[in-house]
């Protein structure tokens, strides 16, 4: 139990400093969208690693378009999937 509750906000910091380096190409223009080529791939496998499963391949895909796509980076796909793992699937799962 303290071990997922040490992945939750261990996930939540990284999540939250992942979209802070996915954002940085807003920083600087021009060669900021070329980092996203670079980036994109990265970010993908990250998410995979950060989460399992279908949630982590599904949100990898979705992270790694996103960064490829010139003025998505503001949304924050890793604390999104944060979100839905730790909050809305645990509020789903306890319904059932």
């Amino acid at each position: 139990m303290a071990e997922e509750k040490d992945n939750k906000y261990r996930n939540l910091f990284l999540g939250l400093l992942f979209d802070a380096v996915g954002m940085l190409s807003f920083v600087i223009p021009g060669i900021g969208e070329f980092s996203d080529v670079i980036w994109a791939p990265v970010a993908g496998w990250l998410m995979t690693r950060l989460y399992k499963g279908r949630v982590g391949q599904a949100a990898g895909l979705v992270t790694f378009a996103e960064e490829l796509v010139p003025g998505m980076d503001v949304i924050p796909t890793f604390t999104l999937t944060w979100i839905y793992t730790y909050l809305l699937s645990k509020k789903k799962s306890a319904k059932n």
